[in-house]
């Protein structure tokens, strides 16, 4: 029966493949994602996603599987997964099951940022996988790597003080034990930049330049050809490879990050429209409104409402994508 699902989800045409962005808060990059409501169905999706960050999670529960690129990886409760950002991919339970987990999301570059020596400044776990790159850490094979990850599940659950401290010393521990394990021939020294062209051209991370400026930059003004140059693509190619793989156009996304930054700025500050406007990435107020109440389906000023009345927070309220926000899967 296993089989025949996997062989199922192989005939799968035009598989759709959302992109997720979580809110990192800029002083401390890291949520953690617990409870009895993150469980997996046994049934299999019919949507990839990929993320913005890097996402470690922890299997309480059954058993299942991982699908990357179409092809599934099987998983065990103890297992460890480390998903780096815009690496496509679904999870789902063995038949009958309902696997339970936890997840932590994190930005290692600006969680370690004072932390990691200077060469290893420009390396990245999360933004360009190795050939051999291993996504599952099984319990027993790694106990140390469940170790971490599941104290520092605790401190950022149970937020004693000093929490923040302390579970950022085990992430830097999990994340130099990860770098040993993903790098065994070069031991502490910073890995040599991949080249790109060893990896699919129809994969997210053929876009990962483009998509790391955009998050990094988007309050500046610059060009769509200026993207796909970052990814060596001609401006056609890339918008083409672009929507095929996200879903939108470069311009869109674009809008739609800016959109994206502009809704914790109205949660998180009292600058007024017209300056989060600005810093945010757009020429005019008139534009940004547009595209807020084409994204959202409401204006700035009456999302600033709703959200500050409401009683929840705006980073537990899980995913931001292109529509709105997005829940975990049943």
């Amino acid at each position: 029966m296993q089989i025949k699902r996997e062989k199922d989800m192989a005939k799968r045409k035009n598989i759709i493949t959302e992109y997720r962005n979580y809110y990192l808060p800029p002083h401390f990059p890291v949520i953690a994602l617990s409870g009895d409501y993150w469980k997996i169905s046994d049934r299999p999706s019919g949507h990839l996603h990929f993320h913005n960050c890097l996402e470690i999670g922890i299997c309480h529960s059954d058993s299942g599987c991982l699908e990357f690129y179409g092809e599934p990886a099987p998983f065990k409760e103890g297992d460890i997964t480390v998903i780096p950002r815009n690496v496509p991919h679904t999870t789902y339970s063995s038949p009958g099951l309902a696997s339970h987990w936890s997840y932590i999301y994190l930005d290692p570059r600006e969680l370690f940022r004072h932390l990691l020596p200077a060469d290893w400044k420009n390396y990245d776990l999360l933004s360009y996988g190795l050939p051999n790159y291993k996504y599952i850490f099984a319990k027993e094979e790694h106990p140390f790597l469940y170790q971490m990850a599941d104290y520092a599940l605790k401190e950022l659950t149970l937020q004693s003080p000093g929490y923040q401290i302390s579970s950022r010393g085990l992430l830097l521990s999990l994340y130099i034990a990860l770098y040993r394990i993903q790098n065994p021939a070069e031991g502490t020294s910073a890995p040599e930049d991949k080249s790109m062209g060893t990896l699919s051209s129809t994969t997210p991370i053929v876009l990962s330049p483009a998509l790391d400026y955009v998050e990094n930059n988007y309050m500046q003004q610059f060009s769509v050809d200026f993207l796909a140059d970052l990814c060596h693509l001609s401006p056609t190619h890339f918008r083409r490879l672009f929507h095929n793989i996200m879903g939108t156009s470069p311009l869109d996304f674009i809008n739609n990050t800016r959109i994206q930054k502009s809704c914790i700025l109205l949660y998180s500050t009292e600058e007024s429209i017209l300056n989060i406007s600005g810093m945010v990435g757009f020429q005019s107020v008139s534009s940004y409104n547009r595209c807020f109440v084409r994204t959202m389906q409401t204006t700035p000023r009456d999302y600033r409402k709703a959200i500050l009345q409401s009683d929840k927070n705006i980073q537990n309220q899980s995913i931001l994508e292109y529509s709105g926000w997005m829940y975990p899967e049943q």
